[in-house]
């Protein structure tokens, strides 16, 4: 049977690390990468061995960052009262877009997931407690992803908050703006019903 030559299927292996990418799209890239102009591929792993060397995550709120504390967190204009909380730091920026929030973030990095065993110490929990603990919070919005690890993620948080007298809030869910109701699945629906808001 055909096999790459070492090298080749090196690269093909490592890019199939990454999530999201499969072995066909891991040789897309291989190949692309092996037949483009020699100064892309260096200048690739130039950033990708820069970002690993200049990053690291924020001791407040588990963003990516090069300063410690992040730049969101030492910003004097964000309203420290509110925190809200994602699963991966990349979800800080998809927030960011919109301009209207204002306030903090903490990252756990996951969800909560049994089945991957993932449980509560493999995410950053401890410092969201911390944080909500200290009676300087008032509103903590939970921003997990609305499928069933992230909403365990959030019912396991908003428990765990609940002595802290802090306003727990979830993230609506429902109908994406310009969407045809015949084209919305059921489950979308009722969650659009369930969070309906009186004009």
């Amino acid at each position: 049977m055909f096999e790459f030559t070492s090298p080749v299927k090196d690269l093909i292996e490592e890019l199939k690390k990454i999530p999201g990418i499969g072995r066909k799209s891991a040789q897309r890239i291989c190949f692309y990468l092996l037949r483009t102009d020699k100064q892309l591929a260096v200048s690739l792993a130039k950033a990708i061995l820069e970002a690993r060397e200049k990053t690291f995550f924020c001791s407040v709120c588990n963003n990516i960052t090069t300063t410690d504390p992040c730049e969101i967190c030492t910003d004097t204009e964000r309203d420290k009262l509110k925190i809200c909380v994602v699963e991966e730091p990349f979800n800080i920026y998809s927030i960011e877009r919109t301009g209207l929030y204002k306030g903090t973030y903490h990252v756990l990095h996951g969800n909560l997931s049994p089945i991957k065993g993932i449980g509560p110490d493999e995410l950053k929990i401890s410092g969201l407690l911390e944080r909500t603990a200290g009676g300087k919070v008032e509103e903590v919005i939970l921003a997990t992803s609305p499928t069933t690890e992230g909403n365990a993620t959030a019912h396991y948080l908003s428990e765990r908050m609940r002595p802290y007298n802090v306003k727990i809030t979830r993230l609506a869910l429902g109908i994406p703006i310009g969407a045809d109701l015949d084209y919305v699945d059921s489950v979308t629906i009722a969650k659009a019903m369930e969070g309906r808001i009186q004009l």
